[in-house]
C-alpha cells in the first residue's frame, strides 16, 4: 500500500517536499497530498513551508517545492548522526 511506502520514504529522509514525494512515486501532487494528510491526522507527519525561510514573497516557486512533510515520531524515525565539531566555525 502507497501509505506504507510513503511512511518508509520520509523515515528515511526525515523530511521531503511534495515534488519529491509525487515524483518518487509517480503520482499527481495532490494525490500525495491526501496521503499525507492522513499520517498528519495520526500525528506522525506534520507539513512545513519554506516560503518563510526563503525571504521571499514573489511567490515564482511552485507551491509542491516549498511544502515540506517531515515525519515526526520518533520512535520510527532513524536515528540522527552525532554532532560533530567543526574547527573552523567561529562560534565553537
Amino acid at each position: 500500500m502507497i501509505l506504507a511506502e510513503i511512511k518508509t520514504y520520509l523515515k528515511q529522509r526525515r523530511q521531503a517536499s511534495l515534488a519529491d514525494i509525487a515524483l518518487h512515486f509517480d503520482i499527481e501532487p495532490d494525490a500525495a497530498r491526501g496521503m499525507l494528510e492522513q499520517w498528519i491526522r495520526k500525528g506522525k507527519v506534520e507539513r512545513l513551508s519554506a516560503q518563510a525561510a526563503c525571504g521571499s514573497s514573489c511567490s515564482k516557486c511552485d507551491p509542491a517545492t516549498t511544502e515540506l512533510y517531515l515525519w515526526k515520531d520518533a520512535a520510527d524515525r532513524p536515528a540522527a548522526e552525532p554532532i560533530r565539531f567543526n574547527p573552523g566555525c567561529p562560534s565553537q
